[in-house]
């Protein structure tokens, strides 16, 4: 049996719902679309707050629903690869925009000052509304 017939079988049982070819289909998959996860979280500055996995395992649940469903008709392994691969790219920009709406923006985090020096070094409203009082109390007498 050839690659192409092997690949056909393969998303055969997988839209009938086999538990062994969704696990195989894994198997050969989930590396790469980790992989291309990993590079877009660092270049979108997510690392921090995501992971590969998450994603990873959303793009393929999504995939398992549609594909059984028959949403999908791949010829290839190529097609297979590049379907996930997209699929999990659209899941990070997802992410991505309601992190940034979410006023949750990583980017934002780094660089920032320290908030102690962004607080006045000297005497607290608090303590000078009470230095003035005691002036207040002196100066009359």
């Amino acid at each position: 049996m050839g690659e192409a017939e092997r690949f056909h079988e393969l998303m055969t049982r997988v839209r009938t719902g086999d538990d062994q070819a969704a696990e195989e289909l894994v198997r050969r998959y989930e590396s790469t679309i980790r992989m291309a996860v990993r590079v877009r979280l660092e270049h979108l500055g997510l690392r921090r707050l995501l992971d590969s996995v998450d994603i990873c395992q959303s793009v393929l649940a999504n995939f398992f629903v549609r594909a059984a469903t028959g949403q999908f008709d791949l010829e290839s392994p190529t097609q297979l690869v590049n379907l996930l691969v997209t699929m999990a790219k659209n899941r990070l920009v997802n992410h991505a925009r309601h992190l940034h709406a979410a006023k949750r923006d990583e980017r934002r985090r780094d660089g920032g000052a320290d908030p102690d020096e962004l607080a006045d070094p000297g005497a607290s409203p608090s303590k000078v509304v009470a230095n003035r009082e005691l002036l207040a109390i002196f100066a009359v007498d």
